[in-house]
């Protein structure tokens, strides 16, 4: 591994021929421009007593997680995520599909669209183009463009805000907007804070340093289980590196005790993503298994989120997250951009 002796811009710069950090400094923007591509697209409300459908993968199923975590239990019917070739059997014709695919052209959402078609549910459809653009527009099933030149999972800020405002046109959940406007906000001031620029013991930046060689194990509970699941797959495809998460209470009924061999195994670090709004007994359960874990960790971090809205303090996370897997794959001396296994199996998967 290259051994980098700090984070500042030149060195990130040197690293990130891809441009990847440009990417995840712009959420901010890429949430305002998200209300404004809704808007444009002039969707009517139509109420949905099935509920709500995300039908995507990878970066753009993410956005359903998140939407559904911001929401709560101001969602007032179902939400659910579909990261398959189907749709949840509970699907009727009168829910909604979002059929949220960045490129266009992922089979699993492609095949998803044609299923909700088949079953007479109202589709929507949030994409840059490729078949997804192609299909809706020939059956006049509204599309949400999203702007191209990302790498798909630098795109959640779209996929995040599209799916909050699907909800609400829907009748699903209550309309964001203010907070979205406020996490934006709070973005751009977390951007400058944690940023390449920021100092050399910002907090993205320490805790990239200590995760470093470790296989990180990336635990949340309530509105951070999805944000768990959003650090690992970011560490995952931007550092190149084995990771993965869990929910709390579960994991104390279980993973708890891998943990006594962990040690003897390899370096395990271990990140307990917080917010003010779990459970008293969760809070509760993040101190105690830290207590009991700390010995067999290479790393133990508890991290809480930042804001006043739910909306906020999820994106002050996912931001976090994203940063800091930036910042993992420039202390291993990687591009974070290129994906070459996922390409690999994508060719592979093309020519079967």
């Amino acid at each position: 591994m290259t051994a980098v002796a700090d984070l500042g811009p030149e060195t990130v710069k040197a690293f990130d021929a891809s441009g990847q950090f440009a990417d995840v400094l712009g959420l901010a923007d890429h949430l305002d421009d998200a209300l404004w591509r809704v808007e444009s697209a002039s969707i009517e409300p139509q109420d949905s007593p099935g509920g709500l459908v995300v039908a995507g993968m990878g970066g753009s199923g993410v956005g359903g997680m998140l939407a559904r975590a911001a929401l709560g239990d101001r969602a007032s019917r179902r939400i659910a995520v579909s990261r398959d070739y189907g749709l949840p059997a509970q699907t009727t014709p009168d829910t909604t599909v979002l059929c949220s695919s960045y490129s266009g052209d992922t089979e699993e959402t492609l095949t998803a669209f044609e299923a909700a078609g088949a079953l007479g549910a109202r589709r929507i459809v949030c994409t840059t183009g490729g078949r997804l653009a192609q299909q809706a527009r020939e059956e006049s099933v509204p599309v949400i463009g999203v702007p191209g030149a990302f790498q798909p999972r630098a795109a959640v800020g779209y996929m995040l805000v599209v799916a909050l405002e699907v909800a609400a046109l829907a009748g699903v959940g209550e309309r964001l907007r203010t907070e979205i406007d406020l996490a934006a906000a709070a973005a751009r001031r977390l951007a400058s804070a944690w940023g390449p620029e920021s100092p050399e013991d910002s907090l993205a930046k320490s805790l990239a340093r200590k995760l470093h060689g470790t296989v990180p194990q990336i635990m949340g509970s309530g509105l951070t289980a999805p944000i768990a699941y959003r650090w690992k797959t970011q560490i995952n495809e931007n550092a190149k590196t084995p990771a993965f998460c869990s929910e709390l209470p579960e994991l104390d009924h279980n993973e708890l005790v891998g943990w006594s061999e962990a040690s003897r195994l390899g370096r395990f670090g271990a990140v307990m993503l917080d917010d003010s709004d779990l459970h008293p007994r969760v809070r509760e359960r993040i101190d105690l298994t830290r207590e009991l874990i700390r010995q067999h960790a290479a790393v133990d971090e508890r991290v809480a989120s930042v804001g006043e809205t739910r909306t906020e303090r999820l994106v002050s996370l996912v931001l976090l997250g994203d940063l800091v897997s930036l910042y993992m794959a420039v202390l291993a001396g990687y591009d974070p951009g290129p994906i070459d296994l996922l390409e690999e199996l994508k060719r592979r998967l093309s020519v079967s």
